[in-house]
């Protein structure tokens, strides 16, 4: 029976590995995914933080 338990628990540990590796590429697919959504726009996308820069226009 001790050799079924190991089996089991390593088999469960490996599963939560590939579990937390596909995670981890979906997090980087999704994070490629949204620096490329402003490449094709010609005027670019406007960062919240870089609105403050300038001053207002009259």
């Amino acid at each position: 029976m001790y050799e079924y338990e190991l089996y089991r628990y390593i088999s469960a540990e490996l599963i939560r590995r590939a579990d937390a590796e596909r995670e981890i590429g979906r997090a980087r697919l999704a994070r490629r995914t949204a620096r490329r959504t402003g490449r094709g726009d010609p005027e670019g996308k406007v960062v919240e933080a870089d609105r403050a820069r300038f001053a207002p226009a009259a």
